[in-house]
């Protein structure tokens, strides 16, 4: 086991999930603050209409990076499970299995969002006023789809061997990117929500890049050869029965407010304006409460691997004890701080706008101790093989 990053089968349960959860917490935060920063950048240099091309385009490029995210929480739970057993071979096939199916998957979903983006805009009725916006950011996006699944492959194989602190750097690295790149192209050149685009793509294109070097000097095991990128059939339907199941149900969330957005689009740009603004910050307050369930995810099925199922049922309880307590701490900064904190989206002129994100934000609010309790039953189930029922 010395190859691996962190054995969470060893140790203190409760110092082992904060161990893995703190830089796991702090990469997603990170991630969604970098993608915010192009609706911050784009609203302070565009406006409102600008704002709500990249919040319209956003939702369905957030569809997108579920569906590529659940795919990869299942690659992380059968490394984490691989390692938890000691079986190293199956580790090697299951990283190359991974990264040939999900390039293929990769490949087909950027070729199929190209052709569709604008009859999905229609489809979600986008204001005249943006559309050629929105439309614009929705292809760059797209275009960059590899990218955004090399970083979550890689991502996903580095957490299912118990190391989430260098994600948290490649993130903060890309994070420093993708803002410069905002501020020159939003900024200087004056390219809008498609400048927006491109700062997001090239910057997790430097993180998936960054992630990939490291894992490959870091840990000899995953240099895997030839046979190991073959197609599996049995890996390959493992895989599929392990993350279908989860990308299926992040793209029903996601799908579930994409309908949402279609019923805002009729209220026009301001309103649209608040619910984005207020989607951005309800992405940072729920960001704990599914870092703590991804955590129970790894920690359950590198235990569940070892045959520790006591530790398994530890975990759960201590991940949902965390949870709890991120769930209250986050419902009461919404509470307090919802009308400062929607000003870092909108300008604070905006007082319309600020007014309908504060209603948003302090319904919502409530509901994130609920929501905490769901990701780690939920995330736990996965890590013991039940993709199912969750």
């Amino acid at each position: 086991m010395s190859q691996f990053q962190t054995d969470l089968t060893q140790g203190s349960v409760f110092g082992q999930l904060l161990k893995f959860s703190v830089p796991f917490l702090l990469s997603n935060l990170l991630q969604a603050l970098y993608n915010m920063a192009d609706m911050v950048i784009v609203g302070q240099f565009g406006g409102a209409v600008g704002a709500s091309a990249v919040g319209i385009g956003g939702q369905v490029t957030i569809l997108i990076i579920n569906l590529i995210s659940g795919l990869a929480v299942g690659g992380t739970i059968m490394i984490a499970q691989f390692i938890g057993a000691r079986r190293q071979q199956e580790v090697e096939r299951t990283v190359g299995t991974m990264f040939t199916l999900y390039a293929i998957a990769g490949a087909a979903i950027t070729v199929i969002m190209l052709l569709i983006n604008p009859w999905v805009l229609r489809l979600m009725q986008t204001p005249a006023d943006c559309y050629g916006e929105a439309l614009a950011y929705l292809n760059i996006c797209m275009g960059g789809t590899l990218f955004i699944v090399g970083y979550n492959a890689v991502s996903a194989v580095l957490r299912g061997m118990g190391d989430s602190r260098h994600p948290l750097i490649f993130v903060g690295v890309a994070a420093v990117v993708n803002i410069v790149l905002d501020l020159v192209f939003v900024g200087v050149f004056h390219m809008g929500a498609a400048g927006a685009a491109w700062a997001t793509i090239l910057s997790q294109g430097v993180s998936a890049l960054l992630c990939l070097v490291y894992m490959l000097k870091k840990f000899p095991i995953l240099r895997t050869g030839r046979a190991d990128w073959a197609w599996h059939g049995p890996m390959v339907r493992r895989l599929a029965r392990m993350g279908i199941p989860t990308a299926l149900s992040n793209s029903v969330t996601a799908i579930g407010c994409m309908i949402l957005q279609v019923t805002i689009n009729g209220f026009g740009s301001t309103v649209v304006a608040a619910y984005t603004a207020a989607s951005k910050v309800e992405q940072l307050t729920t960001q704990p409460t599914f870092t703590f369930g991804l955590a129970a995810a790894t920690f359950t099925a590198q235990n569940a691997g070892a045959g520790k199922l006591d530790r398994v049922k530890d975990g759960v309880r201590k991940a949902t004890v965390l949870n709890l307590i991120a769930g209250l701490a986050a419902a009461v900064v919404v509470w307090l701080f919802a009308a400062p904190i929607t000003t870092w989206f909108v300008d604070p002129g905006e007082t319309a706008v600020i007014a309908a994100s504060v209603q948003f934000l302090n319904i919502e609010a409530v509901f994130i101790l609920a929501l905490g309790v769901l990701f780690v039953y939920r995330n736990a189930l996965q890590g013991l093989s039940n993709a199912v029922m969750p």
